[in-house]
């Protein structure tokens, strides 16, 4: 079995690096090849990876006395993180030392470091964040949920072939159903983006995936598809919707337990499976948010997730790894129109329009 290897930002989050360590020796447990390449303070990093025994044989520690704070401005990152543990880890994966890149760290700083230092691969105008939502079904992978609060028509076709090499790679689906996010399932319905993109996705022939057309927002949680493809700025607000909802039934299940001594006793019977619908909406199995699009993977955790979170962050950059994705995604985009004949942005325009951020 031929090892794997993932750079992590071992400074990067709110509990860094313990819960980042932590996260990662239950990561092996299901991918025994993969070795660990931690960016950091050494000082801080060593005992923790000494406490862990499936890390004994498989992790090296990069010394960094600096890394990038959460409030830091990409354009600043770029600036001044060079050497910083976040830029040692992406640029682990430009120079071919690890596979992927896992940072729990600033997610502008992240993108425009990744951006910087990978590029966008060839045939990909905009690179796009995609992850799991939890659905009545299951999981489905959703995308763009914040790179790019506009797109057209060529960005959501390129974001329909990575979600569905996405979801090929990280749920085991020979032939994802993929649809767009509109406000309606006609025709006519949405924007002119919306409805080119689904024009060219059904006029390319032999597609990886199963396009349905569009999907509307109250279709996304009944898991009518596997990936849900929209523009940053729709992606975004439908995801925060979820997790909120998510949240406000639970505080209601919560509220009504508590109502009378009778619900408290109900509650005592219901135990058990309100535990399981818990776990069941937890949002650390979910974490992890793939930057798709780049000559390189990197995976964003969220700053404030446990080590089982951590850990579902280093799957999602194993499972990529390990299926082939960049060069998948290529040769997927074969089968579809050069970007200038679709009118689609010159590829490095995003690399420049975030390194000017500041």
């Amino acid at each position: 079995m031929s090892p794997l290897v993932i750079a992590v930002d071992a400074m990067g989050g709110d509990h860094a690096p313990g819960v980042l360590v932590e996260g990662a020796a239950i990561a092996r447990e299901r991918f025994p090849q993969v070795r660990f390449l931690f960016f950091g303070d050494e000082a801080k990093i060593a005992p923790l990876v000494k406490g862990q025994a499936l890390l004994s044989d498989c992790a090296e520690i990069v010394h960094t006395a600096t890394a990038i704070s959460a409030d830091e401005k990409p354009g600043v990152a770029m600036r001044r993180g060079k050497g910083t543990s976040m830029w040692l880890a992406c640029e682990a994966v430009r120079d071919g030392t690890a596979q992927a890149a896992v940072s729990a760290g600033n997610t502008g700083a992240l993108m425009a470091i990744a951006m910087f230092l990978l590029r966008t691969s060839p045939a990909i105008n905009r690179p796009a964040i995609a992850s799991f939502v939890p659905t009545m079904r299951g999981e489905s992978v959703m995308l763009d949920l914040g790179a790019n609060v506009g797109c057209d028509e060529r960005n959501l076709v390129e974001f329909a072939f990575m979600g569905a090499a996405f979801a090929r790679a990280s749920l085991g689906l020979p032939k994802p159903r993929v649809a767009l996010l509109n406000i309606g399932t006609e025709d006519l319905k949405g924007n002119e983006a919306v409805r080119g993109a689904a024009q060219l996705l059904r006029d390319t022939p032999d597609l990886p995936f199963e396009f349905t057309g569009f999907i509307e927002g109250n279709g996304i949680a009944q898991g009518q598809v596997d990936v849900i493809v929209s523009d940053g700025f729709a992606g975004n607000i439908a995801l925060k919707t979820q997790e909120g909802t998510a949240r406000l039934v639970s505080a209601y299940l919560a509220a009504t337990f508590r109502r009378s001594i009778w619900s408290k006793l109900g509650y005592l019977l219901a135990r058990p499976a309100l535990q399981a619908l818990r776990e069941r909406l937890d949002p650390n199995r979910y974490n992890g948010g793939a930057f798709l699009g780049l000559n390189g993977l990197v995976v964003k955790s969220h700053g404030g997730t446990n080590a089982v979170g951590f850990a579902a962050a280093i799957g999602i950059a194993a499972d990529l790894a390990l299926s082939g994705f960049v060069t998948r995604i290529l040769e997927d985009l074969k089968r579809v129109a050069p970007a200038d004949s679709i009118g689609g942005e010159a590829p490095g325009a995003v690399e420049q329009e975030v390194a000017e951020k500041s």
